[in-house]
């Protein structure tokens, strides 16, 4: 079985020498930045290589924001961002830049293989394109939820649920990225197809009713989870 290869991005040395050979142990081929400029450079040189890159945000020479801008203008490649600073305000901006995942240090090993595993397991998932070959391709199966893309035909545990054309937009946003950090601007980009002026009830109100639709207790959703101060997103594999 071949491995998956990973771009390590930490300055750290204490850390990259703890996290690259368990990591390595593992299964995963490890490749190793220790700073910006050098992680843009080993990027570039075979950006399909890499399943996934984790990326610290504080590097010398150049930030991992700047690092992630760089990553993004060429390559849809899981990035798992790492960082000291644990602030609502980071992870936003992480995510917002096209970041898959945020681990606060300090973090555990298992903690970061589960995120490593399920990252490389949604760009796989999301990879895939429905064919003429697969008729049901377009059907996502996520628990209970059955999401049928083309005809806008949505199931909870086996019964129809019925959603606005909105409410629908964001299911599906969600679906076709299960585990993926989406802000409200985002979500309204996506959806509203316009610019977001920071008008959260809109956004509020279309959460609390879908959820109203799709869960058994809406107070303590199973698929739709809240990321307060970040946004959401929908559970891989809800309980």
């Amino acid at each position: 079985m071949s491995s998956y290869r990973l771009l390590l991005v930490e300055d750290d040395r204490s850390i990259s020498e703890m996290v690259g050979p368990y990591l390595e142990k593992e299964g995963y081929d490890v490749s190793y930045a220790y700073d910006g400029l050098e992680a843009e450079h080993q990027f570039s040189q075979s950006p399909s290589e890499y399943d996934l890159v984790i990326l610290d945000l504080m590097l010398p020479h150049k930030n991992g924001m700047e690092v992630l801008q760089s990553i993004r203008a060429t390559s849809l490649v899981p990035v798992l961002i790492l960082s000291a600073k644990d602030g609502e305000v980071d992870k936003a901006l992480g995510l917002g830049f096209g970041a898959d995942d945020y681990l606060s240090k300090p973090f555990s090993l298992i903690e970061l293989t589960a995120r490593i595993k399920a990252a490389i397991r949604r760009a796989n998932y999301t990879a895939q394109p429905a064919t003429e070959t697969t008729p049901k391709a377009q059907r996502i199966h996520i628990g209970g939820l059955v999401v049928d893309t083309e005809t806008y035909e949505v199931e909870r545990d086996g019964i129809p649920v019925k959603l606005t054309s909105k409410e629908f937009g964001i299911l599906k946003m969600f679906v076709t990225h299960p585990g993926k950090v989406f802000t409200k601007a985002q979500i309204y980009a996506s959806v509203w197809n316009d610019h977001y002026y920071g008008d959260e009830n809109i956004i509020n109100v279309h959460m609390r009713r879908l959820r109203e639709k799709l869960e058994v207790d809406p107070s303590n959703p199973r698929y739709i989870k809240t990321l307060w101060g970040i946004g959401y997103k929908l559970e891989v594999d809800p309980a």
